[in-house]
């Protein structure tokens, strides 16, 4: 029996809303999601499809979304096709959805489905306000540590000049030097969208403390060449994946830099930031297993580091190292075979792993 239901003009009117919050929720009216018990969507371990993992007379069953579709005949145009579609989406950027969870607002307001804390926020509130007083003066020197920024916060003299360069952006926007209101404005609203931004900023610094640890690993076994190998490997690919995240932060600075621009482009200016958001965000969702295993982990010889560095290579090597380094590697640990595992040694020079989930 195909779902019908038609999905009306407004696209989500038809999906139960809490008083407290509009975002919509998952739910289904076809009696198959009914039979099924604990559902949960989530991405495939192996190829990344949207997947409905649960449970039918106590046996645990694993679906394609696009299998379930095409198997019950449900319509796309329906409340639930709508809802798997919606689904599809939106495990992009989260690990795992229930029934009755919020779709994430990612793919309905391009909002971020995640909170933010207070002191994200008022770190890039800071941020932006000090690049307006470098503005106003003239100044190059950037501020960028969290916590020295949040200190001046509280700086009297620097609260003044603060104002004043309000006052004067808003005299340079076109609105009036005591219109400095506006400003205040404009810099809430960027500083909203920036401040996910520092929060990402905070979450890539757990990359760099997982690298210090792997450089210390390297120095413990420097005498075990078998454990030595695969530990500059993975401090090798720990270095680039360093550097790669520092060029996309850089680049939103980059962007964010121009600061009066920025103010007066604000409707162009937030898609952008938002899009650099959730390309952080997805990329660095992915990190966060082998990284709390980093965190909990101390630098010595053990057996379980040795397994940990084991695990973080088979994380970082489809995603940094290229196919000739893959290559070699391969042909190390299988022989001969491995050159046709990745399209042979004519493929230099590209990475691997493309459709990877970061």
């Amino acid at each position: 029996m195909a779902d019908k239901t038609e999905v009306p003009a407004d696209g989500v009117a038809w999906i139960s809303k809490s008083d407290e919050d509009s975002v919509p929720k998952i739910r289904f009216d076809h009696w198959f999601f009914q039979k099924m018990e604990d559902i949960f969507f989530q991405l495939s371990s192996s190829d990344k499809e949207p997947t409905l993992v649960a449970k039918y007379s106590k046996n645990d069953v694993m679906l394609t979304l696009k299998g379930i579709s095409k198997e019950f005949d449900i319509d796309p145009k329906s409340a639930d096709g709508w809802m798997l579609d919606q689904i599809a989406k939106g495990l992009k950027y989260v690990k795992g959805l229930r029934l009755g969870d919020p779709l994430p607002k990612e793919i309905l307001t391009r909002e971020a489905s995640w909170s933010l804390s207070k002191r994200h926020q008022e770190i890039a509130y800071q941020r932006v306000s000090l690049q307006l007083v470098n503005w106003m003066s003239g100044g190059e020197n950037m501020i960028t540590d969290p916590d020295e920024l949040l200190q001046l916060a509280e700086d009297p003299a620097i609260k003044k000049q603060i104002s004043t360069a309000f006052g004067e952006a808003a005299e340079k926007l076109g609105y009036g030097r005591d219109e400095k209101e506006k400003v205040v404005r404009h810099v809430e609203e960027l500083a909203r969208e920036l401040a996910y931004i520092e929060a990402l900023r905070d979450r890539f610094r757990r990359i760099k403390i997982m690298d210090d640890k792997i450089q210390g690993l390297r120095r413990l076994y420097g005498r075990e060449k078998s454990v030595l190998e695969i530990a500059d490997q993975v401090a090798r690919l720990g270095e680039r994946a360093v550097k790669e995240f520092e060029q996309l932060f850089m680049e939103v600075d980059a962007q964010t830099g121009e600061i009066l621009a920025v103010l007066k482009n604000l409707s162009t200016q937030i898609p952008y930031i938002r899009d650099k958001r959730d390309d952080l965000h997805i990329r660095l969702m992915a990190w966060d297993d082998i990284l709390d295993r980093w965190q909990q982990t101390e630098v010595k010889a053990s057996q379980q580091n040795l397994t940990l560095i084991r695990d973080t290579y088979k994380f970082l090597a489809p995603r940094f190292m290229v196919v000739k380094e893959w290559v070699l590697m391969t042909k190390l640990q299988d022989g001969a075979k491995g050159v046709s595992q990745v399209g042979g040694a004519a493929a230099q020079g590209k990475k691997i792993g493309g459709q990877m989930r970061w």
